[in-house]
């Protein structure tokens, strides 16, 4: 396996020196479309795992065993990793694992820099989930012994992998929660599975004329102005426009804007990714004292699983909280239930668990100083302290 460093901007894509490049992707697209392997005899011993740069693999043919293998996430696809390495220059260290020449795994991975001094290998950066995918524990475990080896080899301060399920016997951090529920098509039945609470907020929401709009980058502008806004107040650095809209293009009609109008005021929004048959909302936002006075954030998300369920979603992935805080209770209230993120750790340099959290006694400051500055300095400054936090 190569240790010279691939540039983000590359993606898990691209070409080999000895085929030319059409050639190429098309003896991998005939790889990459095998579903199963011939059966082979049980006196036979099974092929060994080899793992090596996921640039030596097309683009399609990862995002093609991202789709098909059922741990893949949004966060693996190559529209995520492209726009995150168009938006921060982290260094790609990606890698895929194949049995006799069909892939049998696969981990995005990137060297970063880390608040305050040094890198860490992340898999992945802006994203709530990653670590590896694979077809079974051979090929996590090689993924996994190459990641650490990596990280071994450049010594940066620690290995992250943010799984939803944990592999191998890495530490892990028990400091964050997903929340995913079925829902149906009939939009009765989802509102009758909502708890009384939010049902209520959701009606007094309607009652009060918040009136919602599902789009595209057309509605970046309003959606940015609320979400950077809404980061300020909470005392997080805001992502910049251009990643927003990033996405947008990258994903097409599977990423989109819901704005959230009170007498033709934006006064909320969530950014959402449409993946199999799951709907993600992964940023949302909302003007405080609207919040408060309209309800708007039941109505808000009530919306976008209802426009879900239209478009026929059956899961609504209500992402990733802090186990203790705001939203971790709100999502509760809705009755979702929590299924722990086991992130784990390979410790290299660094002696403890990272905690970059805002939960950090050592940020209280920081974050109070934050919420009180100018929303124009936050929107300048908050893209470039980001790059520290991947």
């Amino acid at each position: 396996m190569s240790g010279t460093p691939k540039r983000a901007s590359t993606g898990p894509g691209g070409s080999s020196a000895s085929l030319s490049r059409r050639g190429f992707a098309r003896a991998w697209s005939e790889r990459c479309s095998t579903t199963a392997m011939q059966a082979e005899p049980a006196s036979e011993a099974p092929e060994p795992v080899r793992v090596k740069p996921a640039s030596d693999v097309p683009a399609s043919c990862w995002d093609d065993y991202v789709r098909r293998n059922p741990q893949g996430t949004l966060c693996h696809l190559r529209a995520w990793l492209d726009t995150v390495g168009a938006a921060y220059p982290y260094e790609s260290h990606s890698l895929v694992a194949e049995r006799g020449g069909v892939l049998c795994g696969a981990l995005p991975l990137y060297r970063a820099p880390v608040f305050p001094s040094g890198a860490a290998l992340i898999s992945s950066p802006a994203a709530i989930y990653g670590g590896i995918i694979a077809d079974d524990p051979a090929a996590a475990r090689a993924l996994l012994t190459s990641a650490a080896e990596l990280a071994d080899r450049f010594r940066v301060r620690y290995l992250e992998l943010r799984n939803r399920t944990a592999t191998g016997n890495l530490q892990v951090k028990n400091l964050y929660v997903t929340f995913r529920k079925p829902i149906a098509r009939d939009p009765e039945r989802n509102m009758r599975a909502i708890p009384t609470r939010p049902r209520t907020a959701i009606r007094r929401g309607i009652r009060l004329g918040l009136e919602a709009e599902l789009g595209g980058e057309e509605l970046l502008r309003e959606f940015y102005r609320v979400y950077s806004i809404n980061m300020r107040d909470l005392g997080s650095p805001p992502y910049p426009p251009s990643f927003f809209q990033g996405l947008l293009r990258a994903f097409g009609n599977d990423c989109r804007i819901l704005i959230v109008r009170h007498k033709s005021r934006a006064v909320g929004g969530a950014a959402a990714f449409f993946f199999r048959n799951e709907v993600l909302p992964y940023w949302g936002a909302s003007i405080r004292s609207a919040a408060r006075e309209l309800c708007v954030n039941d109505f808000m998300y009530w919306t976008l699983l209802s426009r879900a369920a239209e478009r026929g979603c059956e899961l609504f992935d209500f992402g990733r909280s802090k186990v203790g805080t705001g939203a971790y209770h709100f999502k509760r209230h809705w009755g979702f239930e929590p299924t722990p993120l086991p992130y784990q750790y390979h410790l290299v340099t660094q002696k403890n668990l990272p905690d970059l959290s805002p939960l950090n006694p050592g940020f209280s400051l920081p974050i109070l100083l934050w919420k009180r500055m100018p929303i124009s300095i936050t929107r300048w400054l908050g893209p470039k302290l980001l790059r520290f936090f991947p």
